[in-house]
């Protein structure tokens, strides 16, 4: 088993709370394949446990397999020979039979899959939470991947367990910054990695089977055989019911559909109809919206914010039949091409590790329109934007993926950008940022304003730091 990583605030947490409180009930949840077993079997190694790992069939099953992990903790042949018909009847024998004087601890993983096949357990579990466990010695812990169950039938204020939680962790990705943790790759090879399959444990590990990161992508995404060929339609079809709908609206979103309505019209829905759907992808973390910096007249774009999601649709989903007749091969440009775009992302994310809260306390991407000299009217966007309200400060970025960038040429280009974009003009102080892969030459300052330069060995000494 490999070594965990990163997750030392969680575990600090899970530790606090066993350590300071005489019983719990806490809940872990987040996507699938991010870590929650993981970190959970980690936590208990050292303590003598009751689990049970739910799986997905009828809560017939379900019952009796609770019911012999029990069983066998308890060396109880009356309840392994019982028949348990429903969830109110087995809580209702744990409460008798447990002693409220022995620390305990029981872990339900999967915790979902009872939900999805009976509702009325977390009602039960209130039950026994209210009468039982808070005088008792007992911390349960129940874990689950659908994200949607969780948010409404455990952690929402209609849920009957609302208010009985000690602690809730919703287990995210981890930073960037220990992938190299699990990847023996350049630098290069190591941002490229983050912008395909993002910091989800699981997917590391499938790619540090290999030395860079064109043979991970030929083998795993680009084979029908590979890992990520088909991990999609899995994840979608877990998480929801309309699958078709939703797998088209990322579709849509990767070639390039960002407004609601051209959204819609690709899924052959209309307009007003698309807004829950999206809404719905948003609180699961699969799509943003994004608005710009400054407001102005231009409305928010929708773009995918998972980033295996947003690799997967660009590059194996349209290009499925030919890999299915394994007669595919790697477009670099269109690799590049979605590399600059994640990259920009990336930054943005990332924005308070190159300056923090104190010198920006906004940032983000802006886009608007002016009319020229001639009265024509033209788009222009600036890639990152930073403000400093309070002091009037603004700073211009340019992200580029690319090699040997010039920087003299960028910032003659945003020179001509930024004179359209408004607020505080004759008082503010501008400075510039440009990140890219490499630069011909770093420059410190320009027309007499600071300029800052990242190139990916600065952003992976940031990033280890």
């Amino acid at each position: 088993m490999i070594r965990l990583i990163d997750r030392m605030s969680e575990m600090t947490a899970l530790n606090n709370d066993f350590n300071s409180l005489e019983n719990a009930f806490i809940i872990v949840y987040g996507r699938r394949r991010v870590g929650k077993t993981r970190l959970l079997d980690e936590f208990f190694k050292d303590k003598k446990i009751i689990k049970y790992t739910a799986v997905d069939t009828n809560k017939k099953v379900q019952l009796d397999e609770l019911k012999t992990v029990f069983a066998d903790y308890l060396d109880d042949d009356f309840l392994r020979k019982q028949e348990i018909v429903d969830w109110s009847s087995f809580f209702s024998y744990l409460s008798k039979v447990l002693d409220k004087e022995k620390t305990i601890y029981i872990w339900i993983d999967e915790f979902t899959y009872l939900i999805k096949n009976d509702q009325s357990i977390t009602s039960t579990l209130q039950k026994f939470i209210d009468e039982f466990l808070r005088n008792s010695k007992v911390y349960l812990v129940v874990s689950g991947s659908l994200f949607g169950l969780m948010s409404e039938k455990v952690l929402s204020s209609s849920s009957p367990l609302y208010g009985r939680r000690t602690r809730d962790i919703l287990l995210k990705q981890i930073p960037v910054g220990y992938i190299n943790e699990f990847l023996n790759f350049d630098s290069e090879d190591l941002l490229r990695s983050a912008f395909t399959i993002g910091g989800i444990p699981e997917y590391l590990i499938v790619a540090s089977k290999y030395n860079n990161y064109i043979k991970f992508i030929n083998n795993e995404f680009f084979k029908k055989e590979g890992y990520f060929f088909r991990e999609p339609y899995y994840l979608l079809s877990q998480e929801f019911k309309e699958i078709k709908t939703y797998f088209s609206i990322l579709n849509s979103i990767s070639y390039g559909n960002t407004k609601p309505t051209h959204i819609a019209n690709f899924v052959g829905i209309k307009a007003r109809e698309i807004y829950p759907y999206l809404e719905l992808l948003i609180n699961y973390g699969f799509v943003k919206r994004i608005s710009p910096i400054i407001e102005n007249n231009k409305g928010g774009t929708y773009t995918i914010n998972d980033v295996f999601f947003d690799f997967w649709f660009n590059f194996v989903h349209k290009n499925r039949e030919l890999i299915e007749k394994d007669n595919y091969e790697i477009n670099i440009s269109q690799l590049n091409s979605f590399f600059g775009k994640r990259f920009e992302i990336f930054i943005i994310e990332n924005f308070n590790l190159f300056f923090s809260s104190k010198m920006f306390s906004k940032y983000g991407k802006w886009w608007g329109n002016y009319r020229d000299d001639e009265g024509e009217r033209k788009e222009i966007d600036m890639d990152i934007l930073a403000l400093n309200e309070k002091d009037k400060e603004i700073l211009f970025g340019e992200c580029k993926w690319k090699d040997k960038v010039n920087v003299l040429s960028i910032l003659n280009e945003m020179k001509e950008k930024i004179k359209y974009i408004e607020g505080n003009n004759e008082k503010r102080k501008e400075s510039y940022a440009v990140f890219a892969k490499s630069f011909s030459k770093k420059v410190e300052e320009f027309d007499g304003k600071k300029v800052y330069c990242f190139d990916l060995n600065d952003i992976e000494k940031i990033l280890k730091r």
